[in-house]
């Protein structure tokens, strides 16, 4: 176990670890402040009290000109009878006098008049001010009461033992109550309930994954839940991949008759006119979607090609393909086609693949096979195994022969090109003729959606019966856009489309390569300080190979991504665009990465424990202006909820990298005490108006009954 950060986040700290020290300051730097401010308000008080009070140091002199000595040591005093001589004088040195005071009582009703106002002013100010605080406070308690101190909040308790597998939103028992149909009754149904913040314990045995890439092919039996007899039950495919004992899954093997996914892979490649799947890349392929992915088998192969490969399946209790497969460290979230449309904007990969995932593509008049048309980039292949497609046996049953002439007859109205058909194995290509869709037969097909239809921003929507044609300015062919890695950089053109220029996103890039590079510099000394590796683990190359799994929770351009992927971190990122903020989702697929559009007020759609590390650059910034635009309205969720969902989705041990603005850092900080996290605040640099705030999640775990 790695060493644990003190505690003691009410104050600033100290990492150590492999002889870097880095000081947080923030108490010496707050208690100057404080002196400096005790100066600043005595200084004021003296120069209030000179301006109420103008005349007193006039005053003074004046008494002590009145009785000042002569050169004898005598007082003088012009009203002595002694001075008869200067009587004549004494009158005009009377209306000297007189004319003096008149002067000094109009300076003085002036000057109380000017004060009057100026305290009326004064009053004015402090009312203001005083209601711009009661505002503050009522925007922080719309924001997750983070005004309140640690103090007064209580530590989060432990959920039951329901939740250890549990995804939100995603409760098919309660989607049936509620009057769903079973249609529906898979698909994503959040705000129904009362939403509990709790601390999602491990299961009893649950152990810290095997280093990657060890742990893709190795997974420990106690992480996930699953029965020896779903492993036994699953995909001829799959179960050939797959060997069960009492600790362990593996999947992998030295027999050469289990090397079912790099045939098939190389089976894909043939049909599409390739000489292997290496060659995916040259063809524009870099994202796949896969329907239904088994165990992330196929995504797991096609890693070691530069591919990248999504996996979406639906929410299970047990024997979950996307548990499972977030757990061999590789990208997975629960998904379905059931009748809302994906958290992706169009065009979004160049291969959707579909092996046995459960899905009647030909149900609801072709409307699934629309939402395949719409995240699918013109050129781009959508691949499809079944046993409906082998042509043999469906020629012996007519329900499946109708079935299958529906498929093919509608693929061809959406503009698709079947390339090959293999026993059951079938592969279509997407126009990249703009002038198809047009050409169409009347009525032989899907609509054209209109132009002010929104392509960018589907974050389930329910299923839509056009199709979007080339209406988008990113409609792009595939053999058209830059290959694999210089896809990532984006032309000019390209750039232009989200408003952008080439030095943008540079500017970008090498903001993140500093910020990834302190990120580790930071992180380095604390992960390895304690173990140099794991039990069972090979010998590591520190210090990327901690982790894997990594979700950006305000992705902005993928900037993170690209920098971890510069610097040679074997990590994936999932880049979350919140819906609160500006859509540049479509720039991060542009790219070549994977991501989603997600309302942090909402459960993310993944199981617990999935994720190592956990990164937001000013996204509480960014959540706590919307949420004070929310004023008047009911209250839809607070910063509390945020961080125990952060909490519920960070796996044991793992990380959580903050960077905001000084003000919501501070407020964050107070809120980790609650989660039990080891939490320190580090500055960026002097003078800035930004901090870090770097935690990590303790593995707490559940007593054995």
């Amino acid at each position: 176990m790695s060493r644990p950060l003190h505690r003691g986040v009410s104050g600033g700290g100290r990492f150590s670890g492999n002889g870097h020290d880095f000081w947080d300051d923030s108490q010496m730097k707050d208690k100057t402040e404080k002196q400096d401010m005790d100066k600043n308000c005595s200084s004021s008080d003296n120069t209030y009290l000179s301006v109420r009070f103008p005349f007193r140091f006039l005053f003074q002199d004046n008494s002590s000109s009145k009785h000042s000595l002569n050169e004898n040591g005598f007082v003088y005093d012009p009203f002595s009878p002694g001075n008869l001589r200067s009587r004549h004088k004494l009158t005009l040195l009377f209306l000297k006098f007189s004319l003096v005071v008149i002067v000094i009582l109009a300076l003085i009703g002036s000057c109380w008049w000017t004060i009057s106002i100026t305290s009326s002013s004064r009053g004015h100010i402090i009312h203001g001010y005083r209601r711009l605080q009661e505002q503050l406070v009522s925007d922080l308690r719309d924001i997750g009461e983070l005004s309140l101190g640690s103090a007064r909040l209580k530590e989060l308790g432990y959920c039951s033992v329901e939740s250890e597998n549990f995804v939100p939103c995603f409760n098919v028992t309660e989607n049936l109550a509620l009057g769903f149909s079973k249609a529906e009754e898979h698909d994503r149904h959040c705000g129904h309930g009362l939403r509990e913040n709790c601390l999602v314990l491990p299961p009893v045995n649950y152990k810290i994954p095997l280093r990657w890439p060890t742990g893709r092919d190795l997974i420990w039996v106690a992480n996930v839940k699953i029965t020896a007899q779903e492993v036994l039950s699953s995909g001829s495919l799959t179960k050939r991949m797959m060997m069960l004992d009492e600790e362990q899954i593996s999947f992998r093997s030295a027999s050469l008759m289990f090397d079912g996914i790099e045939d098939y892979s190389h089976q894909i490649a043939e049909m599409i006119g390739l000489r292997n799947e290496s060659n995916f890349i040259q063809a524009g392929v870099r994202t796949i979607l896969d329907i239904g992915c088994g165990y992330g088998s196929f995504g797991a192969h096609l890693f070691s090609k530069d591919l990248l490969t999504m996996c979406i399946a639906n929410y299970e209790a047990s024997g979950s393909q996307v548990q499972l497969t977030l757990e061999r460290g590789l990208p997975a979230m629960v998904g379905s086609f059931m009748s809302e449309q994906l958290p992706y904007p169009s065009l979004s990969f160049e291969m959707i693949h579909c092996t046995r995932c459960g899905i009647d593509w030909d149900q609801k008049d072709g409307i699934l096979l629309i939402e395949v048309d719409r995240v699918l980039r013109p050129g781009g292949y959508f691949v499809w195994t079944s046993p409906l497609t082998n042509a043999h046996l469906s020629l012996r049953n007519k329900k499946n022969q109708k079935k299958w002439d529906f498929v093919c007859a509608f693929a061809q109205n959406l503009c698709w090109d079947m390339l090959s058909q293999q026993d059951e194995t079938v592969v279509w290509k997407k126009t990249t003729k703009r002038n198809c869709y047009v050409s169409r037969k009347p009525g032989s097909g899907p609509s054209i959606c209109s132009k002010g239809h929104d392509f960018e921003s589907p974050y389930y929507r329910p299923l839509q019966a056009c199709i979007g044609g080339t209406h988008s300015h990113r409609w792009i062919p595939i053999e058209e856009r830059a290959t694999w890695p210089s896809r990532a950089k984006l032309n000019s053109n390209e750039l232009a489309i989200y408003g952008l220029h080439s030095e943008d996103l540079v500017e970008d890039n090498l903001n993140w390569k500093s910020a990834v590079h302190n990120y580790w510099s930071l992180l380095s000394p604390l992960i390895f300080s304690d173990h140099p590796k794991r039990p069972g683990d090979e010998d590591p190359s520190p210090p990327f190979n901690m982790l894997r799994n990594v979700l950006d929770m305000n992705a902005h351009f993928g900037g993170f991504n690209s920098a971890l992927l510069e610097a040679g971190k074997s990590v994936w990122v999932m880049n979350v665009v919140p819906t609160s903020g500006s859509n540049y989702l479509p720039l991060i697929l542009d790219r070549g990465f994977v991501g989603v559009l997600h309302d942090w007020c909402e459960a993310f759609p993944t199981y617990p424990r999935t994720y190592d590390l956990v990164h937001a650059e000013g996204l509480l910034s960014l959540e706590t202006g919307r949420l004070s635009l929310q004023l008047g309205q009911k209250r839809r969720c607070t910063m509390l909820d945020l961080f125990s969902e952060i909490d519920r989705i960070l796996r044991p041990e793992g990380w959580v990298i903050l960077r905001d603005t000084v003000f919501h850092i501070e407020s964050a900080r107070a809120l980790t005490a609650l989660l039990k996290w080891d939490a320190r605040v580090v500055e960026i640099e002097r003078n800035s108006d930004e901090k870090l705030l770097i935690c990590q999640k303790p593995f707490s775990k559940r007593a054995a009954s």
